[in-house]
């Protein structure tokens, strides 16, 4: 199969496209062609500081396609059904062999490019909103970051959980513009504004009641100080790659909460399992919108990481092998 493959650690410039051994099926798994994959940032992440599973290795979490390999011990798929897939390594490439407890049923007719982008973005997206920033009805949202794939996502389920005001930065006009169809009420723009002033000027000195920070290093703590009283922060990246120091005292007057999540920590349960597959149905339903900036070849994954870098991008970029 081809791959887009790398050999060692560092930017864009050391993805490869190549031929490699087609991947092995497991008895609990199914084998995948791959018809879209969308990066994420923890790929460019992982391509940049992660360890290397296997020399070449092949990078990636997300892929959709269709199955044409099922193990013996899965019942539940079938050959020639569409499926969104996760998995910590592999997406990359033409062929793909996943778990079966990591496939998700595509409903017929929607588009697997937008399938694709679902399961860590809408499904993060989710968790930080509500699972563990326990949003409710009327309460103020700040999504940093917001033209990332779990900021569009998270805009727009904020919005459809009735949120009273959705804030959230971009680095550009441009960019934030691009996110008030979505459910956007303010954006703000950091690379000219200071976002913690702004945070406490739109809410009336307020503050906002959930935060979702995907960014993380300095970031993290002018999240902090943007909290209302007993606010809760998600934060849930490091895509600023700065290190994470912030002051834990600063929380405590405002009983301020702060919470790390990794949605991957949970995949396998049902409650995760079940609520990205009715994410994913909602969005073919068109109650949830998959922004997708752009679409690259896999074997332009080089420049549609550099792409990524660039933070030219609103929504998620996508290859098609």
């Amino acid at each position: 199969m081809k791959a887009a493959v790398y050999y060692e650690n560092g930017g864009p410039e050391v993805l490869k496209y190549e031929e490699v051994p087609d991947p092995q099926l497991h008895p609990k798994g199914v084998i995948i062609r791959v018809e879209a994959i969308a990066i994420e940032g923890g790929d460019t992440l992982s391509r940049w500081r992660g360890q290397l599973a296997t020399r070449p290795h092949i990078v990636g979490y997300q892929a959709a396609g269709e199955i044409i390999e099922v193990g013996t011990e899965v019942h539940h798929l079938h050959v020639g059904q569409k499926v969104a897939t996760l998995n910590s390594i592999g997406s990359h490439a033409s062929l793909r062999a996943v778990p079966a407890r990591n496939c998700w049923v595509v409903p017929e007719g929607y588009d697997l490019k937008k399938a694709a982008a679902i399961p860590v973005t809408f499904g993060t997206a989710h968790d930080c909103l509500f699972e563990f920033g326990r949003l409710q009805k009327g309460e103020t949202v700040l999504i940093q970051a917001g033209a990332s794939g779990v900021g569009v996502a998270a805009i727009q389920l904020a919005k459809r959980a009735g949120a009273g005001m959705i804030l959230a930065t971009a680095s550009s006009d441009a960019r934030l513009e691009r996110l008030k169809p979505l459910g956007l009420d303010h954006g703000i723009n950091y690379a000219e504004k200071d976002v913690v002033k702004e945070v406490m000027r739109l809410t009336d000195n307020k503050g906002a009641n959930v935060i979702v920070d995907s960014v993380g290093g300095p970031t993290l703590q002018g999240s902090i100080n943007s909290l209302a009283y007993r606010g809760r922060v998600s934060m849930v990246g490091a895509a600023g790659r700065e290190p994470m120091v912030v002051d834990v005292g600063s929380m405590m007057g405002g009983n301020r909460t702060l919470s790390g999540v990794f949605l991957g920590a949970e995949i396998g349960t049902d409650r995760v399992h079940d609520n990205i597959q009715q994410l994913i149905e909602d969005a073919a339903k068109g109650e949830l919108e998959v922004v997708i900036d752009k679409v690259f070849a896999l074997s332009d994954a080089a420049a549609a990481h550099a792409y990524i870098e660039s933070r030219a991008a609103v929504g998620r970029v996508v290859m098609v092998p």
